[in-house]
């Protein structure tokens, strides 16, 4: 009868301990696509300076360099819906895979140009493939920029960081 009770105390007590063992969290959702990096340059004013990056799986990251609202690194997510957002606002200016478009002072595509602007930068990269990259000087207003600058505008606003790059918003202490 002993050896009974033993062996009764033994499965009681494992049914119990797996009872309490946890599950692992769900891995983000993988998608197809390429990492989106979005970096806002230095202006002569005030302008938040940082660069934002954004997984296909919904993993973004926002580095801070000045004039915003968080003091270091700050991990978020995305829902499916915004980084498809972003990257189809995107799209209609992103270079051949592996090449690099420069939209600055002397280019064709930069006629009309006002000084003390920040320059943004927008990288697409994916797997083994080589980078694919535009830099664009937002104090370029030629008609043609016209859509990229309101792509460029609208990337804060679509990811959520809004609170994170605005100084004196109330996610943190400003940093300059």
């Amino acid at each position: 009868m002993q050896g009974f009770q033993a062996a009764f105390i033994i499965m009681t007590l494992t049914g119990a301990l797996a009872g309490c063992a946890t599950t692992p969290a769900p891995s983000p959702v993988a998608m197809q696509g390429e990492t989106i990096r979005f970096a806002a340059g230095r202006c002569m004013g005030a302008c938040p300076v940082y660069s934002v990056t954004v997984e296909p799986d919904g993993s973004g990251v926002l580095v801070p360099e000045k004039h915003t609202s968080v003091p270091g690194e700050t991990r978020f997510t995305v829902t499916p819906q915004q980084y498809r957002r972003l990257r189809d606002s995107l799209a209609p200016f992103r270079p051949a895979t592996g090449t690099e478009k420069r939209i600055g002072a002397g280019d064709a595509d930069c006629r009309r140009m006002a000084t003390d602007m920040p320059s943004y930068q927008i990288r697409w990269t994916w797997r083994d493939q080589p980078r694919t990259q535009i830099d664009y000087y937002g104090g370029c207003h030629d008609p043609q920029n016209a859509r990229l600058r309101a792509a460029i505008a609208a990337v804060p606003r679509m990811l959520d960081i809004e609170p994170m790059i605005t100084p004196g918003s109330n996610t943190g202490k400003a940093r300059s």
